[in-house]
């Protein structure tokens, strides 16, 4: 037990400010773009999918089934081969992955969305419809705030979720924390006491982040 405990203090003393506060920059920003831009792709998944448009209506329906039914490691292959080849200009491997994960996670926020507008009263739809507002108008200035307030616990989840889940693009060496448990063990050839660090640093990181999403719907709680 002392030997992992020495060697535990050797790799952080040698590699914390080299590989691991880095990774763990990268890791809280591409989950912070994926919760970000996933969310506002999830919310039009989310129109799309409650459109009138039977075309429009499929096709969202269509990629939602199909990311939710694929693993996102190979959601994560098709991003890091597919997204520099159809767009017009050049992308870095990160940027790769984080559009493969903003898809990923858009198909599932558009869910939360779903639910979240279907749970307003639509007693409140028909008097802003009543007082001349628009159907566009009724959804983006009453429904939408509403569900946006019912799903943030959701999304505080996602936030979570999609933390963790950063740890499958360490397969193309982006830069998160399992990229720098990658690196660190090859360098000292000392795989537990590694993996020990980079679980510790993902369950203090996740911990905040429940701890920080409490706090903040307590606040709306108050403020209701």
């Amino acid at each position: 037990m002392s030997e992992y405990i020495s060697n535990i203090s050797m790799i952080l003393s040698k590699y914390w400010d080299v590989f691991f506060i880095t990774g763990v920059g990268y890791t809280l920003l591409l989950a912070l773009i994926t919760v970000v831009f996933g969310a506002l792709l999830g919310l039009i998944f989310c129109l799309g999918r409650m459109s009138r448009v039977k075309v429009l209506n499929w096709i969202v329906v269509a990629i939602v089934e199909v990311v939710r039914g694929t693993p996102m490691l190979l959601q994560l292959y098709v991003g890091y081969l597919l997204v520099p080849k159809v767009l017009p200009f050049t992308v870095t491997e990160f940027q790769s992955i984080a559009v493969a994960l903003i898809i990923n996670s858009a198909a599932y926020v558009s869910e939360v969305f779903r639910s979240g507008i279907q749970a307003v009263d639509k007693g409140q739809s028909e008097a802003a419809r009543s007082l001349g507002l628009s159907a566009s108008q009724t959804m983006l200035k009453i429904v939408i705030p509403q569900a946006v307030k019912n799903i943030i616990p959701a999304l505080g989840n996602e936030f979570i979720t999609i933390t963790k889940d950063t740890s499958l693009a360490s397969t193309f060496f982006v830069g998160e924390l399992m990229t720098s448990y990658l690196k660190v063990r090859g360098a000292t050839y000392l795989t537990m006491e590694c993996l020990f660090i980079v679980g510790a640093i993902y369950f203090v990181l996740t911990f905040i982040l429940s701890k920080c999403m409490n706090a903040f719907e307590r606040r709306l709680k108050a403020n209701d």
